[in-house]
């Protein structure tokens, strides 16, 4: 269920903006930290906070891709098959991590662990083929390197994204999307030569 605390937050979250409303994004995250997808009682206390009707909620909690209607599990994968991604291997990352979880597309693994997604896009083409575990940057993936990374979460074992913070759970990453304020961007490396490598050619070349 929804707890008082949680619904505490929520009105937090509705009081940081000048139309309330505004808040629906951050309350859905904060549904599924709690309950680890977007469930009817999380609509309709969205709709009480927000004083907004059950179907407002539900169709922005549709429109968005991010929120779930059946658990998560402990880790959400996401895996790019954009072009970039595709072209040096996506493909064949999500072909093998599918079948090491049993799962397909936009749905949970054999054991209800994992959710796998095929992400069209996750704006990190430098690092391509681009992985996340719940929203956390896993650079650079080869199929194996990939599922290497599954069975050590599987496991129970410690891992690192490749530019921030240890993997904690989906439902905590949910809850720092909701509220934003875990002091974790600065840890881990954000930038790298790669990264940085358009800029220097443009200051080379005399752009600024």
């Amino acid at each position: 269920m929804i707890t008082e605390p949680t619904r505490i937050k929520m009105r937090e979250l509705a009081g940081r903006y000048p139309n309330p409303r505004s808040a629906l994004l951050p309350m859905l995250h904060l549904v599924q930290a709690e309950q680890d997808q977007v469930t009817t009682e999380g609509i309709a206390a969205c709709a009480e906070e927000l004083e907004i009707t059950h179907a407002e909620v539900t169709a922005v909690a549709t429109f968005y891709t991010m929120y779930k209607y059946s658990p998560v599990g402990k880790h959400h994968i996401g895996i790019c098959i954009n072009t970039l991604c595709g072209l040096l291997g996506g493909d064949a990352v999500y072909k093998r991590v599918a079948e090491r979880l049993g799962a397909t597309h936009n749905g949970p693994s054999a054991d209800g662990n994992f959710w796998l997604e095929r992400i069209e896009c996750q704006a990190a083409c430098t690092h391509a083929p681009v992985m996340t575990i719940d929203w956390e940057f896993m650079d650079d993936v080869t199929p194996q390197s990939a599922v290497d990374v599954i069975d050590k979460l599987a496991a129970g074992e410690e891992v690192w994204s490749t530019r921030g913070p240890m993997i904690r759970d989906f439902q905590a990453t949910e809850h720092t999307l909701a509220m934003a304020e875990d002091d974790l961007a600065t840890i881990g490396n954000c930038v790298d030569e790669k990264m940085l490598a358009g800029l220097r050619i443009a200051k080379s070349g005399g752009q600024q």
